[in-house]
């Protein structure tokens, strides 16, 4: 790739190192309930689980509407961006 195509990154772009994203990730599920009941945990964590697969969905497509504005592969957008496979 020839330094024109280079990603160029952005001021206001937050990196967070992998094992910082799991370390913060995991502190939040550890308080997720409680009150020790097993179905409100487990209603916790699927409603948990819904919010994130909506936030990531967002995500995506605005990765690939930036991608599709750039001439670009999304995959190039989110490297750029420092999302990985595991995120």
């Amino acid at each position: 790739m020839d330094s024109s195509k280079e990603p160029k990154p952005y001021k206001d772009q937050q990196r967070i190192p992998q094992k910082n994203r799991r370390t913060l990730h995991s502190a939040s599920l550890t308080n997720v309930d409680s009150s020790g009941n097993p179905d409100d945990t487990c209603k916790r964590y699927t409603q948990l689980l819904h919010e994130y697969n909506d936030i990531k969905d967002v995500g995506q497509g605005l990765m690939g509407l930036l991608a599709e504005a750039r001439g670009m592969r999304q995959v190039e957008v989110e490297k750029e961006f420092g999302v990985s496979e595991e995120d």
